[in-house]
């Protein structure tokens, strides 16, 4: 199987522009591709996952990516599926964490000579002259087509600040800068961004005549990608620092049900005829699916020894007696206790499950917090020092597992 073919078997492949000419470029190695990185943060998610493995895919195949960071469209902010402004930041914020993102990226793609590249596109778009890019670019724009893009609309009845409308702009612009400059042919993106990549295609057309579709084809991904890495309103990160490889295989150990050969089909490089074998599986086995997503996905981020400490830490939660030793832990010492003992708020505040005395009293009070696997309701329960010593396992929610010892 080619590797167009089992990018759609995997189910990555949503819409592309010309299906023949990114089917016969891909794999044929001849693509140079880009997908864009907007540094808002200074971790990627596992909401990035899709972009992440689908370049690596691209790459194994023979073609090279580009990663883009959006050093300038960052300063600018994308309101795609967003209903307010994204906040400002310094140029200093973005080139730091441009650099943690290429970190991450390294455990995907390959840097080296002749491989992937990372560019920065505040390198041209900061250079700009405003009049001189509304006379170059901005004539190949009707605003009436802007308006009726998906990622405007859901913004007009908030109020879509100029500032965002020129988002599309500048994100065209970057596939045209790099088509002329780095002979790059393809762009790779999630479906919300549909309409900016067309900009982008279509700026290309305007300025160097029909004949430039051939090397000006868009491939998109499915944003599934991007409602992935998220559980209970917060990030899954790929920084140890932020999620522990242990909560990130945790999360993983979790989807649903009904998610998990996706994502295995997605975001693992396991063959399919692996994955199509687990079509039939029921029950436990499909909790055995999910170790092998979670291990699967650990691994890449983090390593073969932390996902082999993850899993059996989690491993660990589901039998009498289990190795805690790898579970994320807590080491309080006797200045953290009152008269030898410590309460339950308290605990989850110092064991960094709760920001807040008053964020660990919602979750106790609202039943999403257990000691040794036994409930927790009231917010004065506390845990003397023998009962610390022997250590405690505090489950928050279904998913969040941390060891207390003193």
């Amino acid at each position: 199987m080619q590797i167009y073919e089992e990018l759609k078997a995997r189910g990555l492949i949503a819409q592309v522009t010309d299906e023949e000419r990114v089917r016969e470029m891909v794999n044929t190695g001849k693509a140079v591709f880009y997908i864009g990185f907007d540094c808002t943060a200074n971790s990627l998610t596992a909401g990035h996952f899709v972009a992440l493995t689908m370049m690596k895919r691209l790459q194994m195949a023979g073609n090279r990516p580009i990663a883009l960071i959006g050093g300038g469209t960052t300063m600018i902010g994308d309101p795609s599926g967003r209903t307010d402004m994204r906040p400002m930041l310094t140029r200093e914020d973005i080139d730091h964490n441009a650099a943690c993102f290429k970190r991450q990226m390294e455990k995907f793609i390959d840097f080296g000579e002749g491989g992937a590249i990372m560019l920065n596109n505040a390198d041209w778009l900061t250079q700009l002259n405003y009049i001189g890019l509304l006379q170059e670019v901005g004539a190949c724009f009707s605003v009436n087509n802007m308006l009726r893009a998906d990622c405007y609309k859901q913004r007009m009845e908030k109020g879509l600040s100029f500032l965002e409308f020129n988002y599309m702009i500048m994100q065209s612009y970057d596939f045209y800068h790099m088509y002329q400059h780095y002979g790059c042919n393809m762009q790779v993106g999630g479906d919300d961004q549909w309409s900016n990549m067309l900009g982008g295609t279509e700026l290309i057309r305007r300025k160097l005549g029909e004949d430039a579709p051939a090397m000006t084809i868009t491939l998109l991904t499915d944003s599934q990608g991007k409602k992935m890495g998220k559980t209970a309103g917060n990030a899954v990160w790929l920084d140890p620092e932020k999620t522990s490889p242990f909560d990130f295989y945790q999360y993983w150990r979790n989807v649903d049900d009904g998610s998990v050969l996706k994502c295995l089909r997605m975001l693992t490089f396991l063959p399919l005829e692996q994955i199509d074998e687990m079509e039939a599986w029921e029950g436990s086995q499909l909790n055995r699916a999910k170790e092998i997503l979670a291990y699967e996905l650990t691994r890449l981020v983090h390593g073969e020894e932390e996902a082999e400490k993850a899993q059996e830490g989690a491993r660990a939660l589901f039998r009498t007696g289990g190795d805690t030793a790898n579970m994320p832990t807590t080491v309080l010492s006797a200045g953290d206790l009152t008269d030898g003992q410590v309460g339950i708020l308290d605990l989850l505040v110092k064991a960094g499950l709760a920001a807040s005395k008053g964020e660990g009293r919602r979750l106790v009070q609202q039943g999403g917090v257990s000691v040794n696997e036994a409930k927790v309701g009231d917010i004065a329960a506390s845990f003397t020092e023998d009962q610390l010593k022997e250590g405690l396992v505090v489950k928050k929610g279904k998913k969040v597992f941390h060891k207390i010892s003193l």
